[in-house]
């Protein structure tokens, strides 16, 4: 079986000292990471050439699903508040890292289903509804369909309407959805199942194995964790790679509980966390 990288070296970030810090995001240029901690509260930049750490929200959420524009410029994130009566409500939000200002994408809400970056627009579906802002003054411009979830289903909306996608069915349920970068697949897992990946309109589904966390590398390749865990916690995980050719390696030797990878592809550059708050950047090539 073909290796998917060639794997140069797996270095440690001098991250700030934190116990329950989570690696949330890479920038697609490689040069900085977003911090979050193990309940997706708060979010900082790490500046990976001066280890500068600017912070960027204190909110519980901050860290889940975080999205970055394609010039890197970009975060966008979500803010959860809850009400008197403790109702949680997500609000979208949109700053820039070199200026620091920010925008509000979306008011507080109870029906933030998913958002995605594409370029320069960040696209979100709320209510079933997908709207389009363009970031830093640019047009908004959206091309490719959006995945979201709602009751542990697979959503899809294209040109503007939602449906049901859930190609293994709607009795199953569905996490850690995306589209390929060149929006003609969908990647996804299936709690109890594993990760597949389909076309766009549903056909050729494929199940590309047991990893979680799934993400795009390519059109062709995908990087996940294969963790263990003996009911209360993790004791064993390591980084992997698929292609939808059937190749498979793990990217890591297990002498690091390696978890919840994001990826730079441009840079070559896989970033990963410990259950220990530590970070790590893989170093590959094709």
């Amino acid at each position: 079986m073909a290796q998917v990288f060639t794997v140069g070296s797996i270095d440690k970030v001098n991250i700030p000292l934190n116990p329950n810090a989570k690696v949330a995001a890479i920038s697609p240029q490689g040069d900085y990471l977003l911090l979050t901690d193990c309940t997706n509260k708060g979010l900082a930049k790490f500046d990976l050439r001066t280890n500068a750490t600017t912070t960027l929200s204190n909110a519980q959420s901050a860290g889940y699903d975080v999205k970055i524009s394609q010039d890197g410029q970009t975060v966008v994130y979500r803010e959860a508040t809850f009400t008197a009566d403790h109702l949680r409500h997500v609000a979208l939000q949109a700053t820039n890292v070199s200026t620091g200002s920010s925008q509000q994408l979306l008011a507080p809400t109870r029906n933030l289903q998913g958002v995605a970056v594409e370029g320069a627009t960040a696209a979100f579906v709320n209510k079933g509804k997908m709207r389009a802002k363009g970031l830093n003054a640019a047009k908004a411009d959206v091309s490719a369909p959006v995945l979201s979830i709602s009751n542990r289903q697979l959503m899809i909306t294209k040109n503007g309407k939602t449906s049901v996608f859930s190609p293994n069915g709607t009795d199953k349920s569905y996490i850690w959805e995306s589209v390929s970068p060149d929006g003609s697949k969908a990647l996804y897992f299936v709690m109890g199942h594993g990760t597949y990946v389909c076309n766009i309109d549903g056909t050729g589904l494929k199940k590309i194995g047991n990893m979680r966390a799934p993400k795009w590398w390519d059109n062709n390749t995908i990087v996940g964790m294969m963790d263990y865990d003996d009911g209360e916690a993790v004791y064993a995980s390591t980084i992997v790679a698929a292609d939808l050719n059937g190749n498979n390696q793990t990217l890591t030797d297990g002498s690091q509980i390696a978890m919840y990878p994001e990826v730079s592809p441009a840079s070559g550059k896989i970033a990963f966390s410990t259950p220990a708050g530590e970070a790590y950047i893989i170093n590959v090539t094709k």
